[in-house]
């Protein structure tokens, strides 16, 4: 089976604040058919992304795709609330890293 870096299908891979208490990821795409295949290859789900990011599954508020923007958006509750001490991100503008080597299956 080939596969595909995440980084290497989208044209943006983002994260930022959601608000003090969460972090959110957005996943973009130029292309629609890059679009659809990771939307559809089922590899950013509420399992996988606790798994990737070391949290609970129950910190995984959600992952959404949308047609109309060509984009998926995942949110997670952050370890410690923006700013507090300890928190090693206050935008939480450096947390997307771990998607990018996500492999996506082409076949």
């Amino acid at each position: 089976m080939s596969t595909a870096r995440l980084v290497d299908l989208a044209t943006t891979i983002r994260s930022k604040n959601a608000g003090i208490y969460n972090v959110t990821f957005d996943v973009l795409f130029d292309d629609w058919s890059r679009y659809q295949l990771v939307r559809d290859a089922n590899v950013l789900t509420p399992q996988r992304m606790a798994e990737l990011f070391g949290v609970g599954l129950d910190q995984v508020v959600g992952v959404i795709a949308h047609d109309a923007g060509q984009g998926i958006k995942i949110t997670l509750r952050r370890k410690r609330p923006s700013g507090n001490p300890g928190d090693p991100d206050i935008l939480a503008c450096q947390q997307h890293a771990p998607l990018y080597d996500l492999l996506v299956p082409l076949d």
